[in-house]
């Protein structure tokens, strides 16, 4: 493909969740969430948007709307692996971008989505990746938010659950308040790869790594495969995996539609 313009987005949206069971078809605003996120990826100006699903409940949701489908295995433990088999049911070139947007996310913004693409473009690496600046103690330490250090290229040397990089000597004066100087950066779970990868990456081996620290995405860096990460341009709203994060949406969506 010629440059990013050319992505294509694939949406990987299983039914099955377990802690939102039908998450895809979970209303809201009135409408399935899988159609909202469908409404983000086209607003990126992707080239093309393929939702991958195991279930023909979200297949006749998404009916009328121009929407491409693939049906895939439900067996698939992962997005990615999800994606892999799309990408050889739709035979896309392997030089194809395709950004992985998951299904959970409404509220993605569209120059987030389209940067991964622009990553992929800028870099020789088959996948890539977005960050954000931590800005809070609580966040740097917490192990549900997922760090990543990088590079002077901008590539990935690691991703974890525990505080990376540990400033030493900051820390050891004061574990209070973030350390200055030095780049922090939260992992942004929206990945980039190009198509020929996609088949790659799911044929590798879980690695001990990625098991330790329960993160896919280490499996591409154990196996010796280069990740991109750029600096999402817009913030990244969380995604919906919990009643109560569906709940939290309805409530900002009204809350846009009030002016608030």
């Amino acid at each position: 493909m010629s440059g990013a313009a050319d992505f294509i987005v694939a949406i990987p949206a299983r039914h099955g969740s377990t802690r939102l069971p039908g998450k895809p078809l979970r209303l809201l605003a009135g409408e399935p969430l899988i159609v909202h996120v469908v409404r983000r990826a086209r607003a990126a100006g992707a080239a093309r948007v393929v939702v991958a699903t195991d279930d023909e409940r979200v297949v006749r949701a998404l009916e009328g709307g121009g929407v491409d489908v693939c049906m895939t295995h439900p067996g698939h433990t992962s997005g990615s692996d999800r994606l892999a088999e799309c990408a050889a049911r739709e035979g896309w070139p392997a030089d194809a971008l395709v950004v992985n947007l998951q299904g959970d996310e409404p509220f993605a913004p569209a120059a987030g989505i389209r940067a991964v693409a622009e990553a992929l473009c800028e870099d020789d690496a088959p996948m890539a990746t977005l960050a954000a600046p931590i800005e809070s103690i609580d966040r740097w330490f917490d192990p549900n938010c997922v760090k990543v250090v990088c590079d002077r290229r901008g590539r990935a040397l690691y991703f974890s659950r525990a505080p990376i990089p540990w400033v030493r000597d900051a820390l050891a004066r004061d574990r209070h308040a973030m350390p200055e100087g030095v780049a922090v950066l939260r992992h942004i779970g929206i990945y980039g790869y190009r198509a020929g990868f996609l088949k790659t990456f799911a044929a590798l081996s879980p690695s001990p790594l990625e098991r330790a620290e329960a993160l896919e995405q280490l499996r591409a860096l154990e196996h010796g495969y280069p990740i991109a990460v750029r600096v999402t341009p817009e913030p990244f709203p969380p995604g919906i995996d919990t009643p109560e994060d569906l709940a939290r949406a309805e409530r900002e969506l009204r809350e846009r539609a009030n002016g608030r």
